[in-house]
């Protein structure tokens, strides 16, 4: 289920904001182009779900729940950006 505007404007302020607090540049792109890529994203997942989900192991794709599979996808997607980020929502993970 795609979020609402305001969901996707909630996204795009925390991203702001944790970018913000890391001082990290963001000089690229306007506050209203992190919208519009939050919003990508979104329907980008909608469009998507059916291959994700085929590419599951069948045990996960028939028994985890949409929000099981989908905090699996955002888990590994913290992953890639760092153990640290990953550990951060987390708790301890090793």
């Amino acid at each position: 289920m795609a979020l609402s505007e305001a969901d996707r404007g909630r996204v795009q302020r925390g991203l702001m904001r944790y970018w913000s607090a890391l001082r990290e540049a963001t000089g690229g792109f306007t506050k209203a182009q992190l919208y519009d890529a939050v919003a990508a994203a979104d329907a980008w997942i909608d469009s998507n779900q059916t291959s994700y989900n085929n590419a599951l192991p069948a045990a996960v794709k028939q028994n985890a729940t949409l929000a099981q599979k989908t905090l699996l996808l955002c888990a590994v997607a913290l992953a890639r950006v760092s153990i640290s980020t990953l550990r951060a929502v987390f708790g301890e993970v090793d």
